[in-house]
């Protein structure tokens, strides 16, 4: 199609063109021949490129399509964990290469239990981790989550179980510088318990054994703070059939700290039963009680019949000593001492009398009778009066205390006891004024039978 135009003005950049119907059209100056001025017509030629349009619709399609291909069919893949070792305290994670294809890394986090439990530093590079501090035989859940540009993807759950202390499977040692043989036994020694050995130091390594702090791979146990023992330990191990410490089994610790034999443990199995007893007895009780000791008692033991015979011999010899006579021996019994706590004392209605005098007021050839021994205790000073030819009695009696463990002298005066009980009632002695007492005085034939008693 041919368009005549003139041309109204020309300016540096752009030409004012008019139309027949007198329109107005800016044109580039530029497009114009060098010689138009003012009032020039010019014809312009217009008419459609169709080669050039299908060359750029096919230029467009090809753009799109490698859009498409590259960031259209790929993206990022869930990590896949998985457990490479678990010990009685630590479980060791790995996971494949993560796969962003064309999207951008946020960061990739390790949860546990459904809480998040850190993220993993440098996540491109590093593809596996290490979790300590877990309980001895306890089940843990953990899974990953990457998260990136093209959106958040999930690991699946995994369930590690931790092990017991007799199981020794989880062990993972490498060994170091040691001799040849102590190198083989060390191999059979961790086949027969079930654990791993590896060549290199890595971070599964449980245990570094060597006999000697030198070498790459001691540096790096070192680096890595991997326990570094000697062989015994992992014989101590076997022998123990459960894991063990390590602070005595160190290079640097002293050998005499280390357990030979059989362990506590197995000890404590070997102990009888009646053993066993008394332990649990003091955990449960805090201290075995021993048999309650009875309470301290002073008891007064009636002395015999041989007893009482001397004792009133002793009392007329020196009854008769005093009052300037000779001794005579006479063969009374005296009478057989009151009760004890189950009878009221004597009521003692006047003060005792000198003892010299009541040495003088006694003849020895009356029939005596001794003052009933009293119950000792404190009030001493309101005790009975005491007669001189009586002082025997007393001595033989605080005696008969003191040796009171003769057990056929208690038990043939406690029967005398029970017997006279019933017999001695409302007796007055003579000699002793103002004191009265509820036995009857006993006659000089009843003093020298001891047979007439009924048992």
């Amino acid at each position: 199609m041919l368009v005549s135009l003139t041309v109204g003005k020309v300016d540096a950049g752009v030409a004012v063109l008019l139309t027949d119907d007198k329109r107005l059209i800016e044109f580039p100056s530029i497009l114009l021949p060098p010689d138009i001025t003012s009032g020039s017509i010019v014809d312009i030629t217009v008419a459609r490129n169709t080669q050039s349009e299908a060359a750029a619709a096919q230029a467009f399609h090809t753009l799109q399509s490698k859009i498409f291909q590259t960031f259209g069919q790929h993206t990022p893949s869930a990590p896949v964990l998985r457990c490479r070792n678990a010990t009685q305290t630590s479980v060791v994670l790995e996971w494949d290469p993560i796969q962003l294809a064309t999207a951008e890394l946020r960061s990739l986090s390790l949860y546990r239990n459904g809480s998040k439990a850190g993220s993993i530093p440098r996540p491109l590079d590093m593809q596996s981790t290490k979790i300590s501090g877990l309980a001895v035989d306890t089940e843990y859940i953990f899974h990953l989550v990457l998260r990136t540009s093209a959106g958040t993807y999930s690991s699946e759950r995994l369930a590690v179980r931790t092990h017991k202390m007799t199981d020794l499977s989880g062990i993972t040692v490498t060994p170091g510088p040691m001799p040849a043989a102590l190198r083989e036994s060390l191999a059979q020694t961790i086949n027969r318990i079930g654990a791993k050995m590896i060549d290199q130091v890595r971070i599964d390594t449980t245990h570094f054994i060597c006999t000697e702090g030198r070498g790459p791979a001691w540096e790096k146990a070192v680096e890595m703070n991997v326990p570094i023992v000697v062989p015994d330990w992992v014989k101590g191990c076997e022998r123990e059939g459960r894991i063990i410490g390590v602070r005595h089994y160190y290079i640097n610790a002293d050998p005499r700290l280390r357990q030979v034999g059989p362990s506590p443990t197995n000890q404590q199995h070997n102990v009888p039963s009646h053993g066993r007893s008394q332990s649990s007895q003091l955990m449960a009780g805090g201290s075995v009680r021993s048999p309650p000791m009875p309470s301290p008692r002073t008891e007064i033991t009636p002395p015999t019949p041989e007893q009482q015979v001397a004792r009133h011999s002793r009392s007329t010899s020196l009854a008769a000593v005093v009052n300037g006579q000779p001794p005579q021996i006479e063969e009374e019994a005296a009478p057989p001492p009151p009760p004890k706590d189950d009878q009221p004392a004597p009521a003692v209605s006047s003060p005792p009398p000198p003892a010299g005098e009541g040495h003088h007021q006694r003849q020895p050839s009356e029939p005596q009778a001794e003052e009933p021994p009293a119950q000792p205790n404190d009030d001493d000073a309101a005790a009975p009066p005491v007669v001189a030819p009586d002082a025997g009695n007393e001595a033989d009696a605080s005696g008969s205390e003191s040796g009171g463990s003769d057990a056929d002298t208690e038990k043939g005066d406690n029967d005398n006891l029970d017997v006279e009980k019933h017999q001695l009632k409302g007796t007055t002695f003579p000699n002793t004024p103002g004191i009265q007492h509820d036995h009857p005085l006993p006659s000089p034939s009843d003093a020298g039978s001891f047979q007439d008693v009924a048992l």
